[in-house]
């Protein structure tokens, strides 16, 4: 509420008019005051000069609420100097619509208020729909992004005025609300989280869930309305917290922390049923990182700790900057708190994020000073560990952006690869090693969570990576498709430089998770003419012209193969069945049938992502069921590993120790270390494959064993 009453304040004051020559106008006063609590020694001449000149520009016009346009920066610049931003970013929240909606260039706001402020201006300045039409919001996104490469206030700028704009988004009409919400929620309260301003993101979140999900906002927000009618059992519970800390000798404040409406909806999802603890945290604020852990063992003293729950973010920072102990303690009488524990620094940057950071320029700046006053070497040393914390006004994450949409020229990529990565809202470190490469190539490296082996060595090795054919994960040879956990240590192997490279597998497209891989991929498969679907691995099922067999061949030869083991179409019994080519189903597999021409029906597997793409057209299916019989079947595997003596003698053995008979085997010419065989085995029983297919992977040297898929048919 009293942030309301302050923007009606300035919305007041704001139709006063000038004010006295060298004096500080009214309608900014309450922002100067605010700023001078954060930043006592503060400069006020630029905003009294800034606030002067987006006054006169803005005179006139209106927003649709029906308020003087003014209030609109006026309100953005107070969001920010309530986080604590420093004068300059102030400067430029005033100025940030001028040189889009007023007659005031780049050049006379650089001319008056230098670089600095002219560039952040630039960074939040929209693009005209009428020169990029519909990419004109894709393409200002991008420019945003960039601009925020080289300094991070651009993008807290745009938050701090998407937020005002979000809270006076009711005078829009309904589709125009729903439609900004979503971007966002795919793409700013993202932006907000990797940046750490939490105090913009939880708002956002909220103002976003009662436009997109206005029954869940009210049944929600009554639940916290119940609970605040009735006393907050954590006000004891806080109580007894703050005895045993000032028993212990501990200096701290012990504060209740409610939680916002997101965090309560999503914990209800999770539990079912809330208790009467869970609307709020208790924060333990104190002075020094060595208080929180004497805080954290007084509480599992003499509390009983819920183990499961502790979270250490100070000795492993989050990749946003966010520092604190999480824990959970539950009292005598069986309620359970959750705890956070941290330092009044921590708190801040927990709060504001980079914003708590100032100037990014001065922060660069005084870098090297605080290097040669370290310790040599090891502060290099330390600096290339930390990966996300080297410079903390460019986070790893912003600079793999900014390396992939370089890459993706075309605005919709750009879009949909953008919202994409953003998705991805767990962050993950594994220990990467590449044998043999030239330059640094080891050491952390932040991904996001659930990268693969071909991520990391996109991520690690740029277009290099083109070359990678395989990895062990922790020790143990992993095909490159393994999804990476966070502390993985990763090896990576390279082919030779000798010759041109085999390149990637269209097949990784369907594994990486990150747009740099994805887009490098893509780019070496157009420029060497191979199609995302790579030929020898077609994931379509064969069109009926491609058969090369009648529909009675077809059934022939699958009796051959599987015996009596064969699929049938319940309630059409003697109908011609054949096994789709592009995932070789075998008995136990989970199947659907796609009637075909000359009535015969084709067989997939319900994982086979023809069956996805042909159901999505419309494409009629029908229940198939394997016919009870004998339980043997014959299936082709092909192995994929590195080339080795006695691997073929080594695979055969592993084969004949599961019980399967080898009817035959074809080996590949070795390529650049690679060796692919294939083999086609007549099984005693079809539940032993996933065994077998195991038991050949755990072979040295194997880093893959796949089901073969059959190359269709020429039209």
């Amino acid at each position: 509420m009293s942030a309301v009453r302050s923007l009606r304040k300035l919305s007041r004051v704001a139709l006063l008019g000038a004010t006295p020559r060298d004096s500080l106008p009214d309608a900014i006063e309450h922002v100067a005051k605010v700023h001078r609590a954060h930043h006592p020694g503060a400069d006020l001449r630029p905003l009294r000069k800034a606030y002067m000149l987006a006054e006169s520009s803005h005179r006139g016009q209106m927003r649709k609420s029906g308020e003087p346009y003014i209030t609109h920066p006026l309100a953005v610049t107070l969001l920010l100097a309530q986080l604590g931003a420093e004068t300059t970013t102030l400067t430029a929240s005033l100025l940030h619509d001028t040189v889009e909606d007023t007659a005031v260039t780049l050049e006379q706001v650089r001319r008056e208020f230098g670089d600095q402020v002219c560039y952040l201006v630039d960074g939040v300045t929209k693009l005209e729909k009428v020169d990029y039409g519909s990419a004109a919001e894709p393409e200002t996104f991008r420019k945003m992004l960039v601009a925020t490469g080289n300094d991070v206030r651009v993008m807290s700028i745009k938050l701090a005025d998407r937020l005002h704009n979000m809270r006076t988004l009711g005078v829009m009409r309904r589709e125009k609300q729903v439609r900004i919400a979503k971007v966002t929620r795919d793409v700013l309260i993202p932006l907000a989280e990797r940046l750490g301003i939490q105090a913009l993101k939880s708002e956002l979140e909220d103002l976003v869930f009662a436009i997109l999900h206005p029954e869940e906002h009210t049944t929600t927000r009554e639940l916290i309305r119940e609970h605040n009618s009735c006393p907050d059992p954590l006000t004891g519970f806080a109580t007894q917290v703050r005895r045993t800390l000032r028993e212990a000798g501990i200096t701290a404040q012990v504060l209740i922390r409610p939680r916002h409406t997101v965090s309560v909806h999503r914990l209800r999802l999770k539990r079912g049923q809330l208790g009467d603890c869970d609307f709020a945290r208790l924060l333990v604020l104190v002075d020094e990182d060595a208080d929180c852990y004497a805080v954290l063992g007084e509480l599992h003293t003499c509390f009983a700790p819920l183990v499961s729950e502790f979270k250490d973010f100070i000795a492993a920072p989050k990749f946003n900057l966010y520092q604190s102990l999480h824990t959970a303690i539950a009292d005598e009488e069986g309620r359970v708190a959750e705890v956070l524990v941290r330092t009044r620094r921590m708190h801040q940057v927990a709060e504001t994020g980079v914003i708590a950071l100032g100037d990014p320029h001065a922060t660069a700046e005084a870098a090297p000073d605080a290097a040669e006053g370290g310790a040599g070497g090891a502060s290099a040393a330390t600096a290339e560990g930390a990966g996300e914390r080297t410079d903390p006004t460019r986070p790893g994450w912003l600079s793999r952006l900014l390396e992939w949409q370089s890459h993706a020229p075309d605005p919709n990529t750009f879009w949909q690869e953008l919202r994409d990565d953003l998705a991805q809202d767990l962050e993950i470190t594994v220990y990467c090693a590449v044998p043999g490469a030239e330059g640094a190539a080891g050491g952390a490296l932040p991904l996001p969570g659930g990268a693969t082996c071909v991520d990391a060595a996109y991520a690690r090795l740029g277009e290099a990576a083109h070359r990678c054919i395989g990895a062990r994960v922790n020790g143990r040879l992993a095909a490159l498709t393994t999804v990476l956990r966070d502390g993985d240590a990763l090896q990576l192997f390279l082919e030779s430089n000798h010759g041109s490279p085999s390149g990637p597998s269209p097949e990784w497209l369907d594994h990486v998770r990150t747009p740099s891989a994805r887009l490098a991929i893509r780019e070496w498969l157009a420029a060497h003419g191979r199609r995302e679907a790579d030929d020898s691995r077609s994931d379509r099922a064969p069109a009926e012209s491609e058969s090369t067999l009648g529909p009675e061949q077809e059934e022939q030869e699958q009796h051959a193969e599987y015996g009596e083991n064969i699929p049938v179409v319940p309630g059409h019994p003697g109908t011609p069945v054949r096994l789709a080519r592009c995932c070789t189903p075998v008995p136990t597999d989970a199947v659907t049938g796609f009637p075909v021409r000359g009535g015969a029906v084709t067989v997939h597997r319900d994982s086979c992502r023809s069956v996805a793409r042909m159901a999505s057209d419309g494409r009629l299916t029908l229940p198939v069921r394997w016919e009870q019989g004998e339980a043997g079947c014959r299936v082709t595997l092909r192995a994929e590993a590195f080339g080795r003596a006695h691997l073929l003698a080594d695979l055969t053995e592993t084969i004949a120790a599961q019980g399967a008979a080898v009817v035959s085997a074809d080996v590949e010419p070795p390529r650049e270390q690679r060796v692919r065989h294939t083999y086609t085995l007549q099984l005693p029983d079809a539940a032993g494959l996933p065994a077998l297919m195991r038991a050949m992977r755990q072979v040295p040297g194997v880093y893959d064993v796949t089901r073969s898929v059959r190359q269709a048919a020429a039209n």
